[in-house]
């Protein structure tokens, strides 16, 4: 199971929000570059840069901060926010992306999604539902849809798609708890899915149970910043 640390950014900073609400803002650190040589220094992998701006205004704004992370660290990472043509793809892909996120897009065009998915590669897309009562929001978390989660990742998973990070809003940066039993229908349905759990990890033991679901990897955020994870705890994982 990947351990993936998460930056979000706003105007710059590394932060976290709470259900997405863009009002409930806590800034952890004024240069996320920072951030991601510290989970580097402890052994870790992976990153998730989140673009909070990019997803409220729809188009990409910190492709600059991922060139500078992968120009000074080793991290493997994955981008989201803002994504909405072929265009910013490639600019992603030129600042050194290893992976992005589609989110709202996936929900609004299928068609040009389809698209990257073979333009691209299936490998290098990864679809991020955010979830609320098992519905997908989107745009930020900002608005409702009527689409099923599992029919969602199944008509994805037949165009060959396997990546899949999906968020529920309502443990998001609440520090109460994964959705275990979210996650486990998932992967109980789909149990060829790389599923990516994130949203509301609260303590190491609970990635234990996460490892057992068979689940691909966890981002971890806000628990790590709050220090109810370490990263010292967290190297046990490192693969």
């Amino acid at each position: 199971m990947r351990i993936i640390p998460a930056i979000d950014v706003i105007e710059g900073k590394a932060v976290r929000l709470e259900k997405g609400d863009f009002e409930k803002k806590k800034v952890y650190a004024d240069d996320p570059l920072e951030m991601a040589k510290a989970f580097e220094g402890a052994g870790l992998k992976h990153l998730h840069l989140v673009d909070l701006d990019g997803a409220k205004k729809g188009s990409v704004q910190h492709q600059g901060i991922l060139e500078k992370i992968k120009s000074n660290t080793g991290l493997i990472v994955d981008y989201g926010g803002g994504i909405r043509n072929e265009s910013d793809i490639k600019s992603l892909v030129n600042a050194g992306a290893d992976q992005i996120n589609i989110g709202s897009l996936s929900i609004k065009d299928r068609p040009l999604v389809e698209q990257f998915i073979v333009d691209f590669g299936k490998e290098f897309i990864i679809l991020s539902p955010d979830v609320n009562d098992r519905k997908i929001a989107i745009h930020g978390w900002q608005e409702a849809s009527d689409i099923d989660l599992f029919d969602y990742i199944n008509d994805y998973m037949a165009k060959g798609v396997s990546y899949f990070v999906c968020t529920d809003i309502a443990k998001d940066g609440m520090l109460e708890g994964s959705s275990i039993e979210l996650y486990e229908e998932i992967m109980s349905n789909t149990p060829d899915i790389k599923l990516v759990a994130s949203g509301g990890v609260t303590d190491i033991g609970e990635l234990e149970t996460l490892k057992a679901l068979g689940i691909d990897g966890v981002i971890i955020g806000k628990a790590i910043y709050e220090g109810r994870i370490s990263l010292n705890e967290l190297t046990k994982y490192v693969i």
